[in-house]
């Protein structure tokens, strides 16, 4: 990392994150040009070039840059956004490098993100462009600013109280108050790359997920989908295919931890409601 811009610039209100690879610089540059002077800009680089984008685009000499090849953006927010690193900023956007711009403004979403209250949202994904995956995070017309849970309907959520039928948003554009990534770091495992799952448990991060998530329909973008992982500078043995089937493996390992953390917890909260009459004798020394 170079820590120069750390140790000589005053930090800005907000801090935008992105992990990139030169291939994309042209939506790279086109998404930085859409935050404004009150976000710091930090890259994550996984193809290992850090010197040309300084070269071509003058807002790179005033990024924060870190450099690790052929690693995934939860690995690098593992590692270098502690939450004392984001603690300076109200809000941290975690975007990645393949969300097309063209109808966002930082600055009107950040606004609207603190009008309703949202302490982790993401812009709302252009409902006739792009990759979407869960209809609750897909923009609604009708020119409302947010919403925070899906319509249910046949074929969608029976259940809109359920994830990811409300208190959700993806992992491929969130942002966090300080507060709420001060937790959600916690989750992000060490020894997983891909992160697959965290989204499903980002409500664990509030006290009220359907009131405190939501996505920003006002504010809207397109996830284009580019296979990062694959093609971009990390093409791991046996091209996209294994890079699947490893994210898959790590989303059940993923799971199976919040299920043992969740059984753990439960099983202490009993033994701590247990009247003293039932509880054991303390062991004698």
């Amino acid at each position: 990392m170079d820590r120069s811009m750390l140790q000589d610039t005053p930090v800005r209100k907000y801090l935008l994150t992105m992990t990139v690879g030169f291939t994309e610089k042209a939506n790279v540059n086109a998404t930085v040009h859409k935050f404004s002077d009150d976000f710091d800009v930090m890259l994550f680089h996984y193809d290992g070039r850090t010197t040309e984008w300084d070269d071509e685009f003058p807002w790179s000499k005033g990024a924060i840059h870190v450099s690790a090849r052929k690693r995934a953006k939860w690995w690098y927010a593992k590692r270098f956004l502690h939450p004392s690193v984001v603690a300076p900023y109200e809000y941290v956007f975690l975007w990645d490098e393949d969300l097309n711009p063209d109808f966002f403004d930082s600055d009107e979403c950040v606004r609207l993100v603190w009008k309703h209250g949202l302490e982790i949202s993401q812009p709302g994904l252009d409902a006739t462009r792009g990759k979407k995956t869960y209809d609750v995070t897909t923009r609604r017309s009708g020119g409302g600013e947010v919403h925070r849970n899906t319509v249910g309907g046949p074929g969608n959520c029976s259940d809109v109280h359920r994830r990811p039928c409300s208190g959700f948003v993806e992992v491929m554009a969130p942002v966090f108050s300080r507060e709420a990534w001060a937790c959600a770091w916690h989750m992000v495992q060490n020894d997983l790359t891909h992160g697959w799952g965290l989204d499903l448990n980002f409500w664990r991060c509030v006290e009220d997920p359907e009131q405190q998530m939501g996505v920003v329909d006002a504010q809207y973008v397109a996830h284009r989908g580019v296979p990062t992982l694959a093609r971009q500078g990390n093409p791991e043995t046996g091209g996209g295919g294994k890079v699947r089937a490893r994210a898959w493996r790590e989303f059940a390992d993923f799971k199976a931890r919040i299920r043992n953390a969740d059984r753990a917890e439960a099983a202490a909260a009993a033994a701590a409601a247990a009247p003293l009459a039932t509880r054991p004798p303390p062991r004698s020394k």
